[in-house]
C-alpha cells in the first residue's frame, strides 16, 4: 500500500515541473573540516546489491576528500594514514554501533631514486615524483613511488568499548592488507586505469562471511551547481528543464570506500531495517614538529575524537545552523536530541518561500521530517530509534539498474529515503519533502492543507540517475584522469 502512494505521489508530481536550487551533499560543509580535507565526508549510501547474482548483500560506501581536480600531482588525494574511516552499523534499533567496519590506510613509500651526475661519480638521489615511468594492468608496479594499502577492521559493539575485534581477511593473498589503486595521474602513467583499478577490487572473509571490498579514486558521484546555489540561488533558469545545467562536479573526483556485506552479517537475527552512518576520526592532539618525516609530518596522540559525521545527505549542510555544524560533526546519533529544533522547525523551507514565493509549510513540529531524518517511515524502515540515521529495510527487493526510478522511494518504491542508491536524486526528493510531500500522501501524519507547494516537483536543473552509474560493484566510476588536458 505505501509504494503504491508514493508512486501516485511521483506521478502527480510530473504534471507540474518546476526548478529550485541545488544543494552540495556535504561538501566542505563546516567550518572545521575545511582545514581537513582528507576526512571530509561527502556521500554516505546504503543500499540491497542490484549487480546480477549479489541481491544477499548490501553495499556500503562512503565517500571522503571532496572536489579533487584531477591534475593534483604530485601528491594527489591520498587518506590520512594517522585517520580511521568508519561505517556503522546499527540492527538493534538503538542509536549505537553494532557492528564497525573501520578502513585504516597504509603507505608504503619505496623511496625510488635515480643515479644523477657523469659517469664514474653520480649521486642516487630520490625522485620528487609519484611515478617514474607507466605503471597498472600487465606492466607491473615498479615504477609506482607510493604503494597505497589498507586494513579493515571488524568492530562488533561500540568502537570506544568493543566487544571483539578482527581484521578482515584479504582472500587472494590470505594477509590484511588491501590495495589500494593510485589515483588516475593520466593515460600516459596508467594506460588502462579501468582493468588496473577493478583489479583492486578484493574479496574478504570474515567471522561474518565472505564479501568484497574497494577503497580508491572514483568519479565524483554527487551532482551540484555549487557556485550558483551558494550566490543566493542564481540559477540561469529556475523554471527550466530539469537536466539543463552541467554539473559543477563533472570534471571531478572522489576518494571511495565501498565494502559489500551480507545482509545476514549486518541484520545479525535482529530485524529486518538496519540502520547506518560514516564517521572520521583523528587523535586529539596534533602537534607540528620541526623534523616532519614522510611517515610523521606532525606529531599525534590520545584518543580518538570524531571530525566528520554523515548518514542522509544534505543534514549538516542544510539544516543543522551554522553556529552548530562543527558540533554536528563531532556528536554521537545517541546525543541529537540538540539538535531537534533544527528538523522540526526547519529553515529551508522558509529560504524556498522567500526566494521563488512558493509557500512553506506550516505543520509545527514538522514531524514528516522526523520521519525521514530520525525515525524512519513507519511500515518501511522504522527501528525503533530516534537519531539522524540512514535506515534500510533490507527485505525490499532491489531493482536493477534499468529499472530504478531516481526520485528513490517515491519512484519505485526502494530508494531514498530507504538507504540510499547512488542514482537517487537526493536534491529533488530531500527538496520536496522539504515542502511537504509527506502532507500530500495520505499518511495521517498532515494535512495538505498544511503545504500548499507539496506537491511541486522540486529539482535542482542538474541530472542524477542510475545510468550514470556502473550496475557492478563498487557501482561508482572510473575517475577523470589528470592527463590529457580537459579543461575548456
Amino acid at each position: 500500500m505505501m509504494r503504491g502512494v508514493f508512486q501516485i505521489a511521483g506521478l502527480c508530481a510530473v504534471a507540474l515541473l518546476t526548478a529550485m536550487p541545488t544543494l552540495a551533499s556535504s561538501h566542505r560543509e563546516a567550518p572545521g573540516i575545511l582545514r581537513m580535507p582528507e576526512v571530509d565526508g561527502t556521500d554516505f549510501y546504503m543500499f540491497r546489491s542490484y549487480e546480477s547474482g549479489r541481491e544477499g548483500f548490501v553495499t556500503l560506501i562512503a565517500n571522503y576528500n571532496p572536489l579533487q581536480d584531477p591534475f593534483g600531482g604530485p601528491n594527489y588525494y591520498p587518506l590520512d594514514p594517522n585517520a580511521v574511516y568508519d561505517i556503522h552499523i546499527s540492527n538493534d534499533g538503538a542509536t549505537g554501533e553494532n557492528l564497525t567496519f573501520r578502513v585504516k590506510p597504509v603507505h608504503v613509500l619505496r623511496d625510488l631514486a635515480l643515479d644523477v651526475g657523469d659517469p664514474g661519480s653520480t649521486e642516487r638521489v630520490s625522485v620528487p615524483l609519484m611515478n617514474i615511468g607507466p605503471f597498472g594492468a600487465g606492466i607491473g608496479q615498479a615504477a609506482l613511488n607510493v604503494q597505497r594499502r589498507y586494513q579493515v577492521e571488524l568492530i562488533a559493539g561500540d568502537v570506544d568499548a568493543p566487544i571483539s575485534t578482527e581484521l578482515l581477511t584479504n582472500v587472494d593473498t590470505g594477509g590484511n592488507l588491501f590495495e589500494s589503486p593510485a589515483d588516475y595521474i593520466g593515460v600516459k602513467s596508467i594506460p588502462d586505469y579501468e582493468t588496473y583499478a577493478d583489479k583492486r577490487i578484493t574479496e574478504f572473509s570474515s567471522s561474518c562471511g565472505n564479501g568484497r571490498v574497494f577503497v580508491g579514486q572514483r568519479k565524483e558521484s554527487f551532482a551540484v551547481n555549487l557556485g550558483e546555489t551558494f550566490d543566493l540561488v542564481n540559477v540561469t533558469d529556475p523554471l527550466g528543464d530539469p537536466a539543463a545545467e552541467a554539473s559543477s562536479t563533472e570534471n571531478k573526483n572522489i576518494t571511495t570506500l565501498a565494502i559489500e556485506v551480507p545482509i545476514a552479517c549486518l541484520t545479525g537475527g535482529e530485524g529486518d531495517v538496519i540502520a547506518g552512518w560514516t564517521t572520521a576520526r583523528l587523535k586529539e592532539r596534533r602537534r607540528l614538529t620541526s623534523n616532519p618525516t614522510f611517515d610523521n609530518p606532525d606529531r599525534q596522540g590520545g584518543d580518538f575524537v570524531t571530525v566528520s559525521r554523515l548518514a542522509n545527505p544534505l543534514v549538516n549542510e542544510v539544516v543543522i545552523g551554522l553556529k552548530d555544524k562543527n558540533l554536528w560533526n563531532a556528536s554521537h546519533p545517541a546525543d541529537d536530541a540538540q539538535f531537534l529544533t533544527y528538523v522540526t522547525h526547519p529553515t529551508l523551507p522558509e529560504l524556498i518561500e522567500i526566494l521563488f514565493a512558493t509557500p512553506a509549510p506550516n505543520n509545527f513540529p514538522r514531524n514528516d521530517l522526523v520521519w525521514i531524518f530520525l525515525t524512519g517511515i513507519p511500515g518501511v524502515n522504522e527501528d525503533g530509534s530516534v537519531a539522524e540515521l540512514m535506515r534500510l529495510n533490507t527485505a525490499i527487493a532491489p531493482l536493477p539498474s534499468s529499472s530504478q526510478s531516481n526520485l528513490g522511494f517515491v519512484g519505485d518504491g526502494v530508494g531514498y529515503p530507504n538507504g540510499r542508491r547512488p542514482g537517487d536524486d537526493t536534491v529533488d526528493i530531500s527538496l520536496r519533502a522539504a515542502m511537504g510531500l509527506l502532507c500530500h500522501l495520505g499518511l495521517g501524519i498532515c494535512d495538505p492543507t498544511d503545504a500548499p507547494s507539496g506537491l511541486l516537483p522540486f529539482t535542482d536543473g542538474t541530472a542524477q540517475n542510475a545510468q550514470q552509474f556502473s550496475d557492478e560493484f563498487p557501482y561508482l566510476t572510473t575517475p577523470i584522469p589528470g592527463s590529457p588536458n580537459s579543461t575548456p
